[in-house]
């Protein structure tokens, strides 16, 4: 079985589970800390992907950090099941997954904004609103600032880039200068 199959496996049983529950979006919090934790605490993660520690061990100290994390029952009884079939190490995969779902399942598309110098608020909310009306969904945006752009946005939606950096018009200028 491929990663990709793997992993949409455990995050659509999750986000199923959190439909369920009516918990679609606290599980994406929680998975999103975890997956924080875990990428940035390489000793944990290799603890628990080491296969000489026993089994035991490693879901005490799995429950110990669910604990420490204030995590929720069907959270922790998750991440269980990702360690007892040794599937943790697709955990960054799993979480992207499963913020897919729940964004297809919510009519939201997330949208990444990387500008020459920081946005204000209104810049953000304009942005935003002309998204969701160009795309007739409710919109994330994330916003990055790049000096090196110059100029201008870069914004990645849905898979597309639109970019409208000086930077990129620059090269595009220089490209056709010496094409002649």
């Amino acid at each position: 079985m491929s990663v990709t199959a793997l992993t949409r496996r455990y995050a659509k049983a999750l986000v199923e589970l959190g439909i369920e529950n009516k918990s679609v979006d606290s599980y994406g919090e929680e998975l999103a800390r975890v997956q924080a934790i875990f990428a940035g605490e390489k000793l944990l993660t290799q603890f628990l992907d080491s296969p000489t520690l026993a089994l035991e061990k490693k879901e005490a100290m799995l429950a110990d950090v669910a604990s420490a994390m204030k995590l929720s029952e069907e959270m922790s009884k998750f991440l269980g099941l990702l360690l007892s079939k040794d599937r943790l190490r697709y955990l960054t995969q799993i979480e992207e997954m499963y913020r897919g779902l729940a964004d297809e399942l919510s009519g939201t598309l997330r949208a990444s904004i990387v500008a020459a110098e920081a946005l204000t608020d209104a810049q953000q909310r304009e942005i935003g609103s002309s998204l969701e009306k160009q795309t007739g969904k409710k919109v994330a945006l994330t916003v990055n600032v790049d000096p090196a752009l110059i100029g201008g946005v870069q914004t990645k939606i849905g898979g597309r880039l639109f970019d409208g950096s000086v930077k990129t018009q620059l090269k595009r200028i220089e490209e056709s200068l010496t094409k002649g």
